[in-house]
């Protein structure tokens, strides 16, 4: 009778995860719509228009903390703010955003660098005061909308997905869901759909190595602003965001992406399987540390009181205080002098 009603309440804990899964995948859709509308219209009356990235951005940040927590505290469950972001505040936190930071980096560049050793680079520069504003706007929006995205996908929706469904099979469903929501991107091909899917394992892997979206959130920025910024080149078929740097690869699509950018060539998806394997490797404490469950005692207390007869043992054992006197006793026999030799 008991095993029935644990498995009664696990089946309903899972599909109450699961429902407030669905409920903050709609919430998101509404919101990000809700987002760029409330952008469109502030540009638009205040004569904005490169600040709207930015503003949607935010706005969307915002909505999704609103609706995030009111989902948390429907479920019954009191959180701060940023544990229902998935932002935990911890000592490694800034060293956590930097590796990965580092490690989107290294993989933009691991991507583009065939390209630059065969000449299919053609890059321009434009080095003017609006050039170094958007450059500085554009680091911003893509700070932000990288956080947004992080949280949207890997933060509360993937751990109630992980929670109703297992690590596993989550993980495949975000990234698929992940690849299939750049779809409709221009420039779009099934081959930047499975980069893409991808590209959302690996930052779900940096999450379920972390528990935390400081280092995805790190990545995810680093990989944006590498390709957008640094390297002038379209982010997802959008090519907003080149501004100093200004780049058009000229190559066959499986080592350029073409129009779309890094992120819809061939190679790239190597590139991010290689990144999957590197980043296991460097995280192993961040896993140790965050990921594992902690020992809990159970059962019974095994404290066995000693017999009666070993402590009358010890306490003969005892030493004898420090301020008694000891009596050192001749080794040699008293029968005889000391000088005189033993008889055998």
């Amino acid at each position: 009778m008991q095993s029935f009603y644990s498995t009664y309440s696990g089946r309903s804990e899972r599909t109450l995860q699961l429902a407030l899964f669905v409920t903050s995948a709609t919430w998101f859709l509404a919101s990000d719509a809700l987002a760029g509308r409330a952008s469109r219209g502030i540009s638009e009356r205040f004569s904005l228009d490169a600040e709207r990235p930015l503003l949607a951005a935010l706005f969307l940040l915002f909505l999704l903390a609103v609706g995030f927590s009111v989902l948390q505290a429907i479920a019954h469950r009191s959180s701060k703010l940023r544990d229902v972001l998935g932002l935990p505040k911890r000592a490694t936190a800034r060293r956590e955003w930097v590796l990965g930071f580092a490690v989107g980096w290294g993989c933009v560049v691991l991507a583009i660098l065939p390209m630059a050793l065969a000449g299919k680079l053609d890059v321009q520069l434009w080095a003017q005061p609006r050039a170094i504003w958007l450059l500085l706007l554009n680091l911003g929006t893509l700070a932000v909308a990288a956080l947004a995205e992080e949280v949207a996908f890997r933060g509360y929706p993937f751990r109630r997905l992980i929670e109703a469904i297992g690590p596993v099979a989550a993980t495949v469903g975000m990234s698929f869901l992940f690849g299939i929501g750049h779809a409709l991107n221009p420039g779009a091909t099934w081959t930047s759909v499975l980069v893409t899917m991808l590209a959302g394992l690996l930052l779900s892997v940096a999450w379920l190595r972390t528990h935390g979206l400081w280092l995805p959130w790190g990545l995810h920025f680093a990989w944006n602003a590498s390709i957008g910024v640094l390297f002038g080149l379209p982010i997802s078929g959008m090519d907003d965001f080149a501004s100093v740097i200004q780049t058009r690869a000229v190559g066959p699509l499986w080592l350029t992406g073409g129009n779309y950018g890094p992120e819809g060539a061939g190679f790239t998806a190597i590139v991010l399987l290689i990144g999957v394997v590197i980043l296991v490797r460097i995280t192993r404490d961040y896993a140790w540390n965050y990921t594992h469950k902690p020992i809990v005692s159970g059962g019974y207390a095994v404290e066995v009181a000693p017999p009666a007869a070993h402590v009358a043992m010890e306490q003969e054992a005892k030493p004898a205080p420090a301020n008694s006197l000891i009596q050192i006793l001749p080794v040699t026999p008293q029968a005889r002098s000391v000088d005189e030799e033993p008889k055998f």
